[in-house]
């Protein structure tokens, strides 16, 4: 009986199952199923969710931890920089962004040394560029741009050297501390009073919980914003550009089942995506009185209607 731990910043347990809502951790535990390990036959998973609130994280590291579980699955740098902080023992397995040059959670990609390993969501600096020449093909007028990220979010410094190297303004960056509505609506109306005519908004895990909110409220004050991820525009976000979720929770299984049968999670290394999807959302295009134009939906992956 294999035993495992999955700690989330904010997801209720509820959706870090088999059968829950969330699409890419039915993706993870369909994996862990091909591979042979079946929740309630040969593996135990206990989830723990940091229920957005940032300075809860310690407490749920060390509660993990005290389970003393045979793997533990971590979401975020924030919280799997905890997590390193509290045990250098229990094999780690993180998703999260950059792991080296900002966080210094993992020595190299290559030979994470210690007790982690983990998939990336992150290409670094190139990822961001690529994000704004997109975004700048359905949206030519940026002129200032707001950041919106998570506190001590290691993709913060990309997003702002992207914008500036393009000659745009930059607004922000503005981080998220506390995690609540009202947090949020009053970063929204912050940004809209700033003179923002376009926002940035970082994948971390903690605003992919909040994802319906911060599409509303980028439309409540028309603002253009593009996204990390696919889950945001089915959320009501207009345009993502990045990686493939489904693909890095796949790949975060087969780490584990790795670990499992021996594997010093050290010498597994660090994966880094290659694939990267497209995604625009037509409905909040034209809320906001854009439209895409067609050679760029003609490139993109999904377009939502």
């Amino acid at each position: 009986m294999y035993r495992i731990a999955i700690l989330h910043p904010s997801h209720p347990v509820s959706d870090l199952t088999e059968n829950g809502r969330i699409k890419y951790y039915r993706e993870f535990f369909h994996e862990l199923r091909q591979l042979g390990y079946i929740e309630g036959k040969n593996l135990v998973v206990e989830r723990f969710s940091g229920e957005g609130r940032i300075d809860h994280y310690p407490e749920l590291a060390r509660e993990a931890t005290a389970r003393n579980p045979d793997v533990i699955f971590v979401i975020t740098n924030g919280m799997a920089d905890v997590l390193k902080g509290v045990t250098s023992t229990i094999p780690i397995v993180a998703l999260t962004a950059d792991p080296v040059s900002k966080s210094g959670l993992v020595t190299s990609l290559a030979r994470p040394g210690g007790n982690i390993t983990g998939v990336s969501v992150d290409a670094g600096l190139e990822l961001w560029e690529k994000r704004l020449q997109l975004f700048r093909e359905l949206v030519p007028t940026i002129s200032k741009l707001a950041i919106v990220g998570i506190e001590k979010n290691p993709e913060a410094a990309a997003m702002q050297k992207t914008t500036e190297k393009a000659g745009i303004g930059v607004v922000g960056p503005f981080f998220m501390n506390k995690g609540t509505d009202d947090e949020y609506r009053e970063v929204f109306a912050t940004i809209s009073q700033s003179g923002a005519n376009a926002l940035f908004v970082g994948g971390n895990a903690e605003l992919v919980t909040k994802r319906h909110l911060i599409a509303e409220l980028a439309a409540k004050h028309r603002l253009p914003a593009i996204y990390a991820y696919p889950v945001f525009v089915e959320a009501g976000g207009l345009m993502s550009y990045g990686t493939d979720l489904m693909e890095i929770m796949r790949r975060a299984a087969r780490d584990i089942d790795q670990i499992l049968n021996g594997a010093n999670p050290g010498n597994i290394p660090y994966y880094q995506p290659t694939k990267f999807e497209l995604v625009f959302n037509l409905k909040a295009a034209k809320e906001i009185g854009l439209t895409v134009p067609e050679p760029l939906l003609a490139r993109a992956d999904e377009v939502i209607e």
